[in-house]
């Protein structure tokens, strides 16, 4: 197919700033947390604060999933049993839905209760050293060391995740060319005039909501850093 004969195509939005903020950050903060829990033992206080600040845009994603624009809202995305199976059956063949397709809202939905697992085991854990999580003396030592294997164990079975998100990303791309990677760096993706958009008039938050819900997740975050006695 030459340039001239590709499909024309239409500019539209679909995720707002906080969404691609959350998302590139975790990015860098997962990868923080591997390098400085896995890889370089000696920083692993650094690995408390980072767990701290991913804890924190765990929390400011669950209030936006409530507060936020149209396609981050869990009410918006997040399908029932129906939905999923006609999804399953069918795929998109009744329309292109902007934001998460019920598989990928399926995988949020399980990356952000694998992150959350992580980060609450995290502030009970230790590192039979110098290291323990703000909230290790809440719990006896036998129950600190349940949840401190549960966090090691349970990091892997997030990273597992996060490469099976990757690989449905580029399947996504590069084989069903949709432009979801240009979307999530700029919030805009090009979708081809013949393809019928099922949500095509998106609300998006406005600034106020963003403010309420990164202050109190900043709050949360900076509460529980202050605990944190090691580094």
């Amino acid at each position: 197919m030459s340039r001239n004969d590709e499909p024309s195509t239409r500019r539209m939005r679909v995720w707002d700033l906080p969404v691609r903020l959350f998302h590139w950050g975790l990015v860098v903060l997962v990868i923080a947390l591997y390098l400085t829990g896995a890889v370089f033992d000696r920083y692993l206080g650094w690995h408390m604060y980072l767990g701290v600040a991913v804890g924190g845009l765990v929390v400011f994603r669950l209030l936006w999933g409530v507060w936020g624009s149209e396609t981050a809202r869990f009410a918006q995305f997040v399908p029932g049993p129906r939905r999923l199976w006609h999804y399953l059956r069918r795929g998109d063949c009744d329309g292109l839905r902007l934001g998460h397709n019920p598989l990928g809202a399926l995988s949020v939905i399980a990356l952000l209760g694998l992150l959350s697992l992580q980060v609450a085991t995290g502030l009970f854990a230790h590192d039979d050293a110098f290291n323990e999580g703000p909230f290790h003396d809440w719990v006896s030592s036998d129950t600190a060391d349940w949840l401190t294997a549960i966090h090691k164990q349970s990091f892997y079975v997030l990273l597992g995740f996060i490469a099976l998100h990757v690989l449905a990303v580029l399947v996504h791309v590069v084989i069903k060319r949709q432009d979801l990677l240009r979307a999530m760096i700029t919030g805009w993706m090009r979708v081809p005039t013949t393809v019928r958009v099922i949500n095509a008039k998106l609300r998006f938050a406005g600034a106020i909501a963003f403010l309420l819900a990164a202050g109190v997740a900043a709050g949360v975050a900076w509460w529980v850093a202050s605990m944190v006695s090691t580094l």
